[in-house]
């Protein structure tokens, strides 16, 4: 079979959506089938491999954080003549309605489509509405397929676009994320370490956690607060307030490359995700639970799908730094229900490995292949 996935976001910035396309791409190719994965790109990038870059990607305001997409108006005469080389059997849209790289091979194409449908945030679509609605639910109308990530993302999209959906969601690659590795030499001191990983964003809850943080230090003293992720504006901001409070045990480790990550996470001793809302999703915690990690985390829709409180994490209200102080120090003075906490979330984790996902996507692929042979109707023109 030959598989378009598309990603509406620059593929050569890391990302939650652009990590599930690569998971997706490598599985499928072990299976025996043809992918390619197509991406806007900065300026300059070129195609290559399995990646053709179409357009070019541009920081884009968004949910809070800065979307790279492409916005480019004649990206129809890129897509056409790939379209006809490449003659996809299936075309697998990432965030399907976001402009102008998907919505655009909607409208083009005659294959198969399936579009995943990862955010739950009406803000995360702000960069739709110059576009009309009309224009959005005819391309909504294109897509043979529909998947959610989780039933957060299946609800909320569902809201604004009624329709079937199929819940498949993200995967953690075992392999990588594998115990085995060794920790970072530079924090094996004897300090209790706390592992943040995700974007320096608002919405992440970092100044919630910087605030329990002092709490945990007054209580526990023999600790450090170990940030990963890239910087935002807010960034200064936090590293401003540390300076002012002269918490020095809290380090910046900025963003650290995907083959370095398991080893931050084999070096914690607690991970915690104190985000405030608006996750369809909780991949970073399905990354410790396969390190074996006990989490603290923010019981929101997108975590509790994935977590439970007093099973493989600690649960608290987000935005509230003395709930979250408690539950680290309550994980950081008991060793015991620390590993009893990550043996459980490791067993979880087991049920997402990517072989497991990519499966059942291509069951669903499959299955949305027969109903289009046995319904020519449903096979559109392009518009």
């Amino acid at each position: 079979m030959k598989i378009a996935l598309v990603s509406p976001y620059d593929f050569t910035y890391p990302g939650g959506v652009a990590n599930h396309i690569s998971a997706l791409e490598r599985e499928f190719t072990k299976m025996g089938h043809d992918v390619k994965i197509i991406a806007p790109a900065p300026r300059g990038a070129t195609s290559q491999g399995k990646l053709i870059c179409l357009g070019r990607a541009l920081p884009t305001p968004s949910s809070g954080s800065v979307a790279r997409i492409t916005l480019t108006p004649w990206i129809s005469s890129k897509v056409k003549p790939v379209l006809a080389r490449e003659k996809f059997d299936v075309i697998h849209l990432h965030e399907p309605l976001v402009p102008t790289l998907c919505t655009t091979i909607l409208r083009l194409s005659r294959a198969a489509t399936v579009g995943t449908f990862h955010a739950m945030d009406s803000r995360g679509y702000s960069i739709w509405w110059p576009f009309t609605v009309l224009f959005l639910k005819k391309w909504f109308r294109k897509l043979d397929g529909r998947i959610a990530v989780s039933k957060p993302a299946k609800d909320f999209i569902n809201g604004h676009f009624p329709g079937d959906y199929t819940i498949i969601p993200n995967g953690v690659d075992l392999e990588h994320f594998s115990p085995d590795v060794p920790p970072l030499e530079q924090f094996r001191d004897g300090k209790t370490n706390i592992l943040f990983v995700s974007r320096l964003e608002k919405r992440k809850g970092v100044n919630y956690l910087l605030g329990a943080y002092k709490k945990l230090r007054k209580e526990l003293g023999n600790c450090r607060l170990i940030l990963v992720g890239p910087g935002t504006r807010w960034s200064r901001r936090y590293e401003k307030d540390i300076k002012r409070e002269g918490l020095n045990d809290v380090v910046f480790a900025g963003w650290v490359p995907q083959e370095d990550l398991p080893r931050y996470y084999q070096t914690a001793d607690i991970v915690c995700s104190p985000a405030t809302g608006r996750e369809s999703f909780g991949l970073i915690l399905l990354e410790a639970m396969a390190m074996g990690k006990p989490i603290v985390a923010s019981n929101i829709d997108g975590y509790a799908s994935v977590a439970t409180h007093n099973g493989d994490a600690l649960m608290v209200p987000p935005k509230d730094k003395h709930s979250l102080a408690q539950a680290l120090i309550m994980l950081a003075n008991d060793a015991k229900l620390r590993q009893k906490m990550g043996a459980k979330g490791k067993t979880k984790a087991a049920e997402y490995g990517w072989d497991h996902i990519a499966r059942r996507v291509m069951d669903y692929y499959q299955e949305i292949l027969e109903k289009r042979k046995s319904d020519p109707k449903s096979i559109q023109e392009p518009f």
